[in-house]
């Protein structure tokens, strides 16, 4: 049995965007977030006695400023040395050769992968093979993992890769390859980086993308670690762990009848308190999205810098540390008495003409011939896709009209947008 912690995308000293609307001025968890990933990693490496770590990409969020980010990593990396865990590890697209200019030799228990060709390191007293190529410049559009090595025969096959596959939604397509690909190769475990979503691709061959290590803005929402990879007797077994410091999450605050100003923030604090009992007590940036029919809705969006303010005001009353990274107003105004009443007359006006028309064969048969009209005049390249709605028929004019029937119906009852 061996144990090993597959982790990617450190993104070592990336700034947290977003937050310039702080509920307090404690700005140091905000700028050390990936820091603290980072050590709460290696904590977890050195207390689980994993047998190595690995790797895959993106260590650094690009050039360094200043040696500082880069003596960072070697301290921690340091840490593993003197608990005798080795590291593999390769270059990403952001830290990509070319992207880093500055260099510090790494502790001797780290081994960093070319950018001219795969490698294959193999540790024989665990049973491991371990292969890996790092980019070289930041756009690698070749596949990669088609040049990586055949299998090491009687021993755990691991390939690390920084790849977006193909068709990886959200992220460029670096290193590009499908997941056949891999799995033609024979290995074990593809150790995968690039996708900041955690996710199991494939079992047997696993194929697995741990995800980031601390999110950096919105849209990188929700838990963020790394897995920690048991092996015994050939079976396969993930455990994941979380390592982020601050949580993003999108928040929908619902105001549906609130009638005053104030009901606002207690909402928002409701809504605030229940997401940090969900994630524990740990710290949360915040995107509160209002939403509901409100009377308020015109006075939420007359004055943005003021509701603003309101709901740091209602966070600062939330146990624990919260930021707020924006707030969106999608509410609505309410339906009115009248508004409901107006509706309801223009339906039953408009169903009595739609239930005449659908019977009028002849009104559908002059209908069918303007559609016929305006298909040959303008459609022509539209008709030749196989998606493509083609009206040829009266019958065809019917259904449609049923459609758009049931269309104003829903609309004038207020259950679908515009309303």
């Amino acid at each position: 049995m061996f144990r090993f912690v597959h982790a990617a995308d450190l993104h070592l000293d990336s700034p947290l965007r977003g937050l310039a609307e702080r509920v307090d001025g404690n700005v140091e968890v905000l700028r050390g977030a990936a820091r603290r990933a980072l050590e709460r990693l290696v904590d977890l490496c050195v207390a689980e006695q994993v047998d190595f770590l690995v790797l895959a990409g993106d260590i650094y969020d690009g050039d360094w400023p200043d040696y500082q980010t880069g003596l960072f990593f070697v301290r921690q990396m340091a840490r593993l040395d003197q608990a005798g865990i080795p590291v593999f590890l390769i270059r990403g697209n952001h830290d990509a050769a070319s992207q880093i200019t500055r260099q510090l030799t790494l502790p001797r228990n780290v081994i960093e992968f070319p950018v001219d060709r795969p490698k294959t390191v193999v540790l024989e007293q665990t049973g491991v093979a371990v292969h890996g190529q790092s980019f070289e410049v930041r756009d690698v559009r070749t596949n990669l993992a088609a040049a990586y090595p055949a299998p090491v025969a009687g021993l755990f096959n691991i390939g690390i890769l920084h790849t977006g596959l193909e068709g990886a939604e959200g992220h460029e397509r670096y290193a590009p390859c499908r997941v056949q690909d891999l799995m033609a190769k024979g290995y074990d475990y593809w150790a995968l980086g690039h996708v900041h979503q955690r996710q199991v691709v494939h079992e047997r061959p696993w194929i697995v993308y741990p995800g980031n290590i601390q999110g950096r803005h919105v849209r990188e929402t929700g838990d963020k670690g790394c897995y920690l990879v048991t092996v015994e007797a050939g079976a396969v077994h993930l455990a994941y762990h979380s390592l982020d410091v601050v949580r993003w999450r999108v928040v929908e605050v619902d105001l549906s009848g609130a009638q005053e100003p104030e009901d606002v923030g207690v909402q928002i604090r409701a809504a605030a308190v229940r997401q940090v009992a969900e994630d524990g007590g740990m710290p949360l940036a915040l995107r509160l999205v209002l939403t509901g029919a409100t009377p308020l809705h015109a006075h939420l969006l007359d004055d943005a810098a003021r509701w603003r303010a309101e709901a740091i005001a209602a966070l600062e009353s939330v146990p624990g540390q919260i930021w707020l990274e924006k707030l969106v107003v999608q509410t609505t105004p309410p339906v009115s008495i009248v508004d409901q009443e107006a509706r309801s007359h223009a339906w039953r006006v408009l169903e009595e003409s739609l239930t005449a028309a659908l019977q009028d064969d002849i009104f559908l048969e002059g209908c069918l011939n303007e559609i016929t009209r305006t298909q040959q005049k303008s459609l022509s390249a539209y008709l030749n896709r196989p998606d493509a709605l083609r009206v040829q028929t009266v019958e065809d004019v019917r259904a449609l009209a049923r459609e758009a029937q049931q269309l104003l119906e829903s609309w004038l009852r207020g259950e679908v947008a515009g309303s």
